[in-house]
């Protein structure tokens, strides 16, 4: 019999694909998008996924055997393997990185000397049931009779019968067993004994991890006049473009058409995946969603146990068959471009222009968004963008008919746009008239809005209670011991906190270097706002939402279920309280420190700075109330805060974009960024002397560096960036093989053992 080979990837940094050979017994059962168990190294086994059989040998030496096959049917299409393909050769990472990303780790198990532990099991429960020759209205007299010398297994019997139905029912229902149990003393005890004497019987019973409350389907909410215009300007977009930006104030009603547009595509049998930026988002929006599409949708996230992602990718799997409790609409955050999907009808991105889609690390360091257009690309899916503040990529391919352009200018009802307020922070500090964190205005606005019922939102970028401790007698503060970066207070839990490599200290109350007890907190993070404002406004429930508030899995949904109840009156955050919450009952929304965000040191700044407010904005204010926003600087007078204040994007976009080309920067040109990372300085800095030698031989591009970063040490590596810039009509393929070569040539010098580089195409 000819022999076969299988071509594989293994889910680990490595450039190439690997072949194996396919022993006889294996024949036929292997194909690919199938995972298979296979030797690697001198002891290790790793289950690999097949991407192509054939019958050519790889080379004249010993090949290695397949061990076992995992599955019985693929769990991934070769439309997906495509995607990874792409990933990885634009990102510039291994396809074997890219699988480690794409699948969940209980599809990956791996073991040494043959031995490997199956990470996913299936969840189950006990049923209990009675022995159907017994459930007759005749014989349960007699069982009770029979266990009158057993009364506390008389008691759970009659207790089962209850639960089941009673005493005459046929074809009984059946229970598990702990809500038998859970009532009755040594319950465990007494049910074995009715098993045992055959009367019930136990049995095991596989369940889903996942939300299983049946949702009553619903009709689509009607879409007003500006929607509606909107979706049939969409629709004729969709027949030109493949993909189209809905340019569509905050507050606009824009995932109303998002639903209208799925419930098309899920009438022609295909599938939607609807991205968002956070899981914050996903509470209030799967409610709809599940309103509308009943069961048929499901959430896919990083905040998931390793095996509820599991069951989310076998449910997407499960509707390619045809299976019943398939998933036809997936709402989820990034990682959802690599689920299974066989047949994308459509792509939603949802506030398209956040950073949350660009993953940093680990590689592949790739954007979502931009996956979601190629992904369109591959399953000639249509792709829907949408934004109050479009990314400048998104905005100038609209621009120019790449994409095509929908506006959608009204809010949603009868509101007006927020009035927008600036409070001066530096005559407010120089008048002596703060309030503890707060102006005049935005405390007046605060109290005002409290006594009217509605709810605050209170936006400041910057977790922790205070961002440095400063010793007034001698300067000293303190930084962390593995990164140049000083220490941030969190005053809760009593110590300072780095949050590059998470170590921590304890709060120290007198200066280790003068001993003197005039120690200072500077500056506000959130932590410290919601003390303030608890102190300031002690008949207020003061709520956080952050980083360090946010960890459990529920989180999120308590948060935000206390603003909807309206058991928060005031909610303070991060950049997770601007990103599409929709609560009827905030009026007031307020930035702390603008200066954070207009002064920060990167060419995104300004773009990043308006995104934010304007998302901020967009919180207060819902149906027919008017909202209000304060906006706290000392730069009353920047450019960006006037085209907020006009609610000018287009302004905004204009002369920013035309800046961004005079320079040489996005969107005009992409960028790549390297980072080279050693324990040594001079080890980082001879290599990366030596890459910018090379990559200066590209004529065109452009090479910045090798400098420092801002933060030029974490986790005791010290990093150096190199940074190339081209045009976006140059021949980027060659390009990233030049950075390939240097890449490869750097590792290989002598001496640069233990240097990590990092490549980041088109960084954000």
């Amino acid at each position: 019999m000819e022999e076969l080979f299988a071509e594989v990837i293994l889910p680990l940094p490595l450039q190439d694909r690997y072949t194996y050979l396919i022993p006889g017994h294996l024949t036929g059962r292997i194909k690919p998008g199938i995972r298979v168990l296979v030797p690697f190294g001198r002891r290790k086994i790793y289950s690999a996924l097949v991407t192509e059989i054939t019958p050519l040998s790889p080379g004249d030496f010993e090949i290695r055997q397949i061990e076992t096959v995992l599955d019985e049917d693929p769990i991934i299409h070769p439309v997906n393997v495509e995607l990874w393909k792409w990933m990885a050769e634009y990102y510039m990472s291994a396809q074997g990185e890219v699988m480690n990303t794409a699948l969940p780790s209980a599809l990956k198990p791996e073991g040494r000397d043959g031995s490997v532990e199956e990470r996913f099991r299936e969840k189950t429960r006990t049923i209990i049931s009675l022995n159907p020759e017994l459930d007759s209205p005749e014989k349960i007299p007699d069982i009770l009779a029979a266990l009158k010398r057993a009364p506390v297994q008389q008691t759970l019997f009659s207790h089962f019968l209850e639960l089941t139905g009673g005493k005459d029912i046929r074809n009984r229902e059946t229970i598990d067993r702990k809500s038998l149990i859970q009532e009755t003393k040594n319950g465990a005890n007494v049910l074995n004994e009715l098993i045992r004497k055959g009367i019930l019987f136990s049995r095991q019973e596989t369940i889903s991890r996942l939300y299983s409350e049946t949702a009553r389907q619903g009709d689509l909410n009607l879409l007003n006049r500006w929607q509606q215009e909107a979706i049939e300007e969409i629709r004729l977009k969709f027949m030109e473009k493949q993909t189209v930006l809905i340019h569509g104030v905050t507050a606009s009603g824009k995932t109303e058409i998002y639903i209208h547009l799925m419930d098309e595509i899920c009438r022609e049998g295909k599938q939607v995946l609807y991205l968002v930026p956070e899981i914050s988002l996903t509470p209030q929006i799967i409610n709809r969603l599940r309103k509308a599409f009943s069961n048929r949708v499901g959430i896919y996230h990083s905040k998931m146990s390793d095996s509820e992602r599991v069951e989310v990718w076998n449910r997407v799997l499960h509707f390619t068959r045809g299976e019943e409790d398939g998933y036809q609409i997936i709402l989820g955050a990034r990682s959802s471009v690599f689920l299974p999907f066989a047949d994308l009808g459509l792509i939603i991105v949802d506030e398209e222009h956040e950073n949350s889609y660009k993953q940093h690390d680990p590689a592949p360091r790739y954007h979502a968004r931009d996956m979601a257009v190629v992904m369109g690309q591959q399953h000639n899916a249509r792709v829907l963008l949408g934004s109050a503040t479009p990314s400048f990529e998104t905005y100038l391919n609209a621009m120019s008919g790449k994409y095509g352009l929908v506006k959608l200018l009204h809010r949603h009802g009868s509101a007006n746009p927020p009035e927008i307020i600036i409070a001066d922070l530096q005559q407010a500090y120089k008048r002596r008239k703060m309030i503890s964190i707060l102006t005049p205005e935005l405390h007046s606005e605060i109290g005002r809005t409290l006594e009217k019922g509605q709810q605050v939102i209170l936006f400041q970028n910057r977790r922790g209670y205070s961002p440095f401790l400063e010793c007034m007698n001698c300067g000293w503060i303190p930084a962390c011991q593995n990164c140049d970066v000083s220490l941030t207070i969190h005053k809760k839990a009593g110590r300072l906190s780095c949050h590059y490599c998470g170590h921590h200290i304890k709060l120290p109350q007198l200066c280790p270097r003068c001993n003197s007890d005039t120690i200072k907190m500077r500056g506000t993070g959130t932590e410290k706002i919601e003390d303030e404002i608890s102190r300031i406004f002690p008949e207020a429930k003061v709520a956080r939402m952050d980083l360090d508030s946010t960890r459990s899995k529920t989180a999120f949904e308590k948060i935000i279920h206390q603003l909807e109840t309206k058991k928060t009156d005031i909610l303070a955050g991060t950049q997770m309280v601007t990103k599409g919450l929709d609560i009827e009952h905030v009026g007031l929304a307020g930035v702390i420190n603008a200066d954070n965000l207009l002064n920060y040191p990167d060419f995104r700044a300004h773009e990043r700075a308006f995104q934010l407010m304007m998302q901020v904005s967009g919180r207060s204010g819902r149906k027919e109330n008017q909202g209000k926003v304060v906006i706290q600087t000392s730069q009353p007078e920047h450019p960006v805060i006037r085209y907020l204040v006009n609610n000018d994007y287009e302004g905004f976009f204009n002369e920013h974009v035309a800046e961004r080309k005079a320079f040489f920067y996005p969107p005009w040109f992409k960028m790549i960024r390297i980072a080279l990372k050693h324990k040594q300085q001079a080890t980082v800095d001879s290599a990366a002397d030596f890459m910018a030698r090379m990559l200066r031989e590209l004529r065109q591009a452009k090479i910045l560096g090798p400098e420092y970063p801002l933060i030029g040490r974490v986790q005791q590596l010290y990093t150096k960036e190199i940074w190339i810039k081209f045009p976006r009509q140059a021949a980027s393929v060659e390009i990233r093989q030049a950075v390939a070569g240097a890449v490869r040539e750097t590792r290989e010098l002598p001496g640069n053992s233990g240097l990590i580089i990092q490549i980041d195409a088109d960084p954000v």
